[in-house]
């Protein structure tokens, strides 16, 4: 292209030569350039691109995944979901993935609009697992729970639908996500059984769990647990006193020695409660986000764990008198 343009626009036999010259120059220039040449060769370039809408499922994503796929999720640790509002960086990162994984069951309600715009193929993981209905009088009555994922029974469903989806998504490595998915099932099993010893000790009149949000339904499920909130599902305005009241109500009608909340929400309206209905505020659970390598949930494994060490400890008579 370079000596056609300078034939035609210079008319000059002795500015071929240049021409042909600046042409690979510029050609090489492009080549090597990190703004328009190919990306440098990297291992993690081959990798299939798995996005998660949060932490938690990112997490199990590269537990079953192992060495075979990058995972990024596209919330931040820390990060309340369920009112999340996605960035022009977010939706360049979903068309850039290969496969987003969704909880699904309402919890990302901005995710159908969002996956629409990214044309990325999508898989929700709450696929096969039977639905809890919020329970009380708001605009979430009735709806799904979408905290499937608090319960161990689920959480075996969620790691054969992430199975699937990388075995479908990379058939190569269906023996080494196999693997992993055994393996993690194997752990989180584990997990259940010890929340199970340590919740079956707790006597009769403390087996009720008052949070913040209702994230806890299949957890109390499992384990035979009475539950209240002050709200169904995080959002804007909350603690209202009549949400107060109820659960000074709860408490006061069942015994409760301890409430908690939530990691990604203020305790401040739980406090009140706690204050007004003679229980002491027994710690802060952890639903919707892992916290940082090095921090006290930085795995979905031990989110379980320190739920259940914190909820035990607030509950179990032995563990405190302070009310």
């Amino acid at each position: 292209m370079g000596q056609k343009q300078g034939k035609s626009y210079l008319g000059h036999r002795r500015f071929r030569l240049a021409a042909v010259i600046v042409t690979g120059l510029l050609a090489a220039l492009l080549l090597f350039s990190p703004a328009f040449g190919p990306p440098p060769s990297t291992a993690d370039s081959a990798k299939p691109k798995v996005l998660t809408t949060f932490t938690v499922i990112a997490d199990m994503a590269r537990q079953v995944g192992g060495d075979r796929v990058e995972v990024n999720s596209i919330t931040k640790v820390g990060a309340e979901i369920h009112g999340y509002e996605p960035t022009p960086g977010d939706l360049r990162r979903a068309a850039e993935a290969d496969l987003v994984l969704e909880n699904g069951m309402n919890l990302e309600r901005w995710f159908d609009d969002f996956i629409g715009d990214a044309r990325t193929a999508h898989v929700t993981l709450t696929e096969g697992i039977e639905p809890i209905p919020i329970a009380g009088a708001s605009e979430y009555a009735g709806k799904p729970n979408p905290h499937a994922w608090m319960s161990v029974r689920n959480a075996l469903v969620y790691v054969e639908n992430i199975r699937a989806a990388l075995t479908e998504l990379d058939p190569a490595g269906a023996a080494d996500y196999a693997v992993n998915a055994a393996r993690y099932s194997g752990q989180i099993e584990a997990i259940g059984r010890r929340v199970q010893s340590k919740l079956d000790g707790l006597p009769a009149n403390r087996r009720a769990l008052v949070s913040c949000e209702g994230a806890f339904s299949y957890l109390a499920r499992d384990f035979d647990l009475g539950e209240s909130f002050l709200w169904p599902v995080n959002a804007e305005q909350e603690g209202t006193p009549q949400q107060v009241a109820t659960v000074v109500r709860f408490v006061r009608a069942h015994d409760v020695p301890s409430v908690f909340c939530e990691s990604t929400v203020s305790a401040k309206a739980q406090k009140q409660a706690a204050a007004e209905s003679g229980a002491r505020f027994g710690g802060v659970l952890y639903v919707d986000s892992l916290s940082r390598k090095g921090g006290p949930v930085p795995t979905y494994l031990d989110l379980l764990r320190r739920n259940t060490d914190t909820i035990v400890a607030g509950l179990d008579p032995a563990a405190g008198s302070a009310r």
